[in-house]
C-alpha cells in the first residue's frame, strides 16, 4: 500500500476524534466560505448545504474575495467569512482572512494547523488533526475540513456516516479495476451540495493520475459536455435527493452511448450504497472518490505521492 492510499483508508480515526459537536457559526447577513483548489471544492459544497439550513451562503475563490468582493455581495463587510486552508499558510486565503478582518468583517477558519498563518488572522479557529503521513494530495484533511464546516453550519455528523464511508470506501475499491480498464475520461455529476464534491473528484483524478477529468451538475451535462463522451468515458453520478429519476435517466443515456458509470446512491453498472441523510452524503462518498483517483493513477503507473507540477502549500512570491 502506498503513502496516499494509506492516509485515504487510515483516515476515519480522524474522522472520529472530530466528531465532537461544535459551536455554530454566528448569524450574518451572509456567510462566505473560501479557499483555494480543494478548499474551494469543499467551500462550495459548504455554501449550498448552509443555504438548505437556511443560512445565506456563497462560495469565493480566495483571491477573488480579496480583489473584488463587491462582485459576489454587495455589502461584502457585513459578512461572516469561512476560510478553509489545510496548512493555513495559503497566501490568497490568508490575504482573504486578512482583508476581510480589516474591512470588519469576522473570520473563522478551519484548517489542519492550529498555529498557522491563517489562524493568526481568524477571529476563531476550528482545527482537526490530520494524518500524519498525508503529503501533496489533500486526502484526509479535506474530508475533515468538510466535516468541521458541516458541523459549524448546524449539521449533524455521527458514526453513522463515518460507518457509510468505510462501506462505501470498500465498494468502490472492490469495483474499480475493472470500471476503469481502458478507460481515459472520467465526467463527475453532482448537484446542490454535490455539485463541490462532484468538482473534487474530478480534480483528485486529475492531480493523482493525470487523467482528463471533468465535472458538471447533473442535467447540464446534456447542454453540449455529452458531445465528448465515448466508450472511454466513466461517469460517476453523485445521485441527489431532487431529481433521482431524471439522473437515472441521463445515466442510462450515457451508458447507450458506451460510458461505464458507476452510482453513488443510484443505478449505474456499479452502484455504490450511500445510506446517510442527504446533507452527509458528500463527505460520505468523499474517500472513495479520493480512492477512484489512486486506482487510475496505479493504474497507469503513476506516483501519487510527488503528482506532477503541485506542491504541498501553495504560496505566491
Amino acid at each position: 500500500m502506498g503513502i496516499t492510499e494509506q492516509t485515504i483508508v487510515e483516515q476515519f480515526p480522524f474522522w472520529r476524534a472530530a466528531l465532537a459537536p461544535k459551536e455554530g457559526l454566528p448569524a450574518a447577513p451572509v456567510t462566505v466560505f473560501v479557499g483555494c483548489g480543494t478548499s474551494y471544492n469543499l467551500a462550495l459544497s459548504l455554501a449550498a448545504s448552509a443555504n438548505a439550513k437556511g443560512r445565506a451562503a456563497i462560495a469565493v475563490p480566495a483571491r477573488e474575495w480579496v480583489d473584488r468582493p463587491q462582485s459576489y455581495w454587495p455589502a461584502w463587510r457585513q459578512a461572516h467569512v469561512v476560510a478553509l486552508s489545510r496548512s493555513g499558510e495559503t497566501t490568497e486565503t490568508i490575504a482573504a482572512a486578512q482583508a476581510s478582518r480589516a474591512a470588519g468583517a469576522r473570520v473563522t477558519g478551519i484548517t489542519c494547523a492550529a498555529g498557522s498563518g491563517l489562524a493568526a488572522e481568524s477571529d476563531r479557529v476550528v482545527f482537526a488533526e490530520t494524518h500524519p503521513a498525508e503529503g501533496i494530495v489533500m486526502t484526509s484533511s479535506a474530508s475533515l475540513m468538510l466535516l468541521l464546516g458541516l458541523q459549524l453550519i448546524g449539521v449533524p455528523v455521527g458514526e453513522s456516516v463515518v460507518g457509510a464511508a468505510e462501506a462505501a470506501l470498500a465498494a468502490t475499491d472492490r469495483a474499480a479495476k475493472a470500471l476503469i480498464a481502458g478507460r481515459s475520461h472520467f465526467v463527475y455529476l453532482g448537484g446542490g451540495p454535490l455539485y463541490g464534491i462532484a468538482i473534487e473528484g474530478a480534480l483528485k483524478l486529475l492531480e493523482m493520475s493525470q487523467t482528463f477529468a471533468q465535472a458538471f451538475h447533473p442535467l447540464e451535462y446534456r447542454h453540449g459536455p455529452i458531445s465528448l463522451l465515448d466508450e472511454r468515458t466513466v461517469g460517476v453520478m453523485l445521485y441527489g435527493d431532487a431529481r433521482p429519476d431524471d439522473e437515472a435517466l441521463l445515466v442510462g443515456e450515457m451508458q447507450a452511448k458506451g460510458a461505464r458509470i458507476i452510482g453513488f446512491g443510484g443505478p449505474g453498472d456499479v452502484t455504490i450504497d450511500v445510506a446517510v441523510a442527504p446533507e452527509v452524503a458528500g463527505l460520505a462518498v468523499l474517500p472513495a472518490l479520493q480512492l477512484l483517483g489512486e486506482r487510475v493513477a496505479e493504474a497507469r503507473g503513476l506516483d501519487t505521492v510527488q503528482p506532477r507540477h503541485l506542491t504541498k502549500v501553495v504560496t505566491l512570491a
